[in-house]
């Protein structure tokens, strides 16, 4: 008779046949930068993630830098907002100092910068409104400033995460055209409306002052249509394309792999990280298992790259192994 489980009856079988392995070099962490001094403040809905100051944030990345993890996805939360956002585009802005300190004080890690502007506009929305709604076409005139802005200060990569139609067309033609051809994008591909961003919002100060975002990111029952998003992504220049969240849509990410001749990314979002760690914290799960095993299924769904809040984590267990 068959017997599969020859193959699992020890460690070094187990180890021979593994189908699907996870790496240090698969992780980005995702950092807030938030402007000001002596600012280091934990998230309370996402414990041990904290909003930094650049005066304060080198402990953070000298342990990043130690734990090999090799990129930082950083997000900057300004110290004045207005309805445009202009300070995305301020090349003395949060951000823009945020790689400048990274980049001279720590050459080896890879900078991809989000490019939105919920955290910088004082509705919270993720462009400019008009009639009580976003301005596709309005918003993608500022993503261009904001993304050459990021450019001159010496980004590895930009990733721009505000679903607006025909964005990443726009970032290629201004980048190509201000003498940032070889800088590539990670497109914010199939990205959901989901309610598991909740605790983003608090670490950004995102949240929407009205309405909510339903009418850019993309409806939970729709899977077709995130394979259409994908393309119009790929066929504009993408040079990674990204599904978020992850683990609601490890479906996505299969079909993702399946079809496309690029990277593909995922985002292990906030409420994924924030569920972990409060039954972990009630004792309800072993939160290191489930959050090695939540990482493989990704990875195992055929994600590439993995962007969460896991990464040091999951890197000191990578270490060990």
């Amino acid at each position: 008779m068959f017997r599969t489980r020859r193959l699992r009856k020890t460690e070094g079988i187990r180890r021979l046949v593994r189908e699907t392995k996870l790496s240090v070099d698969d992780l980005i962490y995702p950092l807030f930068i938030e402007e000001g001094e002596n600012i280091e403040k934990e998230i309370v809905s996402m414990p041990g993630i904290k909003r930094f100051s650049l005066d304060r944030i080198s402990k953070e990345l000298d342990e990043v830098v130690e734990l090999d993890i090799p990129a930082v996805l950083l997000f900057g939360i300004p110290a004045e907002k207005d309805d445009a956002g202009t300070e995305t585009w301020n090349d003395n802005g949060i951000m823009q100092q945020a790689i400048r300190f990274i980049k001279k004080n720590y050459p080896s890690l890879y900078v991809i910068t989000d490019v939105c502007f919920c955290e910088y506009t004082s509705h919270g929305h993720c462009g400019i409104i008009h009639d009580n709604d976003v301005d596709n076409d309005a918003t993608l005139i500022n993503i261009a400033k904001q993304v050459i802005s990021h450019a001159k200060a010496g980004v590895d990569m930009v990733a721009p995460s505000g679903m607006m139609d025909g964005t990443i067309d726009m970032i290629r033609q201004s980048l190509d055209n201000t003498g940032f051809p070889n800088l590539p994008i990670m497109g914010y591909s199939v990205k959901y409306s989901s309610a598991f961003y909740g605790p983003f919002r608090d670490a950004a100060d995102s949240a929407p002052t009205f309405g909510d975002r339903r009418t850019y990111q993309m409806d939970p029952a729709n899977r077709d249509e995130g394979m259409r998003e994908a393309t119009f992504d790929d066929q504009e220049g993408a040079d990674i394309l990204m599904v978020k969240p992850a683990l609601s849509y490890l479906d996505i990410i299969r079909d993702l792999k399946n079809s496309f001749d690029r990277p593909i990314a995922c985002y292990n979002v906030s409420g994924e990280y924030a569920m972990v760690k409060a039954a972990a914290e009630k004792g309800w799960i072993d939160g290191e298992k489930v959050m090695m095993e939540s990482l493989l299924s990704m990875k195992r769904a055929g994600a590439d790259i993995i962007i969460t809040y896991f990464a040091k984590e999951a890197a000191r267990i990578l270490q060990k192994r």
